[in-house]
């Protein structure tokens, strides 16, 4: 009995209270402080969208300095595949206010949201300039704030750059590809983009154009101007249109 005594006693912190069991919940959000992921998006009962937001500079292989606000993408990668796995999450929110970053990150990020099986909306607030244009048009729809900007402008390298041949090439085909994209996944010519990558007068001591709201739209960059409210409505059309075609009620 007293050695039953002194185990209990052995068990519990000095002050006599009993060691109470880790909260899951800190766990999870101590894992997302350090690792940026969950193994799975957690999801309230009563919602089947999930929403990601991409803010700030997209940070590429390159770490930041930390007083800059910055989207990670090898945070973001994780989640989309957990989000393609898990089968309560039945459509996903995209919502954008970033001015850019790398480019390589910012692609990576636009070919799994295009390729993702679950519908998806994107919602431009403030601005998705740069490389968050890609990521803006990678969503089977996407709106923009009327009183928000995306900046379209030529690729450029930061550091040591070697003046030769190769390196126009490289960063030619590079452009190449964010070209490609865009224009495969809005209804934007290719002839359009171009020009108002290149042009001339519109951003101060640099080239490209600033499109806000309604011009986004008019030049089939977006393909609707609208908040929030008209993201989740035609999210939770597009989610019910998915389903009617799974149950074959129509084509």
């Amino acid at each position: 009995m007293d050695q039953e005594l002194r185990r209990n006693a052995a068990d519990q912190p000095e002050g006599g209270e009993p060691q109470k069991e880790e909260n899951p919940s800190s766990a999870v959000i101590d894992k997302i402080q350090q690792l940026g992921q969950t193994n799975v998006p957690q999801l309230s009962t009563d919602s089947k969208i999930h929403c990601l937001t991409i803010i700030g500079q997209i940070e590429g292989h390159l770490a930041l300095p930390p007083q800059n606000k910055t989207t990670k993408y090898e945070h973001l990668i994780p989640q989309l595949v957990a989000i393609e796995q898990n089968p309560n999450i039945e459509g996903v929110l995209i919502i954008l206010n970033t001015v850019g970053g790398d480019v390589e990150a910012g692609l990576a990020i636009s070919e799994m949201l295009a390729t993702l099986s679950k519908p998806t909306v994107s919602i431009v607030l403030g601005g998705g300039h740069s490389i968050g244009v890609p990521i803006a048009v990678s969503c089977n729809y996407s709106f923009i704030a009327e009183t928000a900007t995306m900046t379209i402008h030529p690729v450029r390298l930061t550091g040591l750059v070697i003046g030769v041949p190769q390196t126009f090439e490289y960063m030619d085909k590079m452009q190449d590809r964010v070209v490609n994209f865009v224009t495969k996944n809005s209804k934007i010519s290719e002839e359009t983009f171009k020009d108002l990558m290149f042009a001339k007068g519109n951003l101060t001591r640099d080239i490209g154009t600033n499109v806000i709201g309604a011009d986004a739209v008019k030049y089939g960059l977006i393909d609707e101007v609208g908040g929030i409210g008209k993201a989740m409505k035609k999210l939770n059309e597009l989610i019910d249109l998915k389903k009617q075609k799974n149950e074959g009620l129509i084509q």
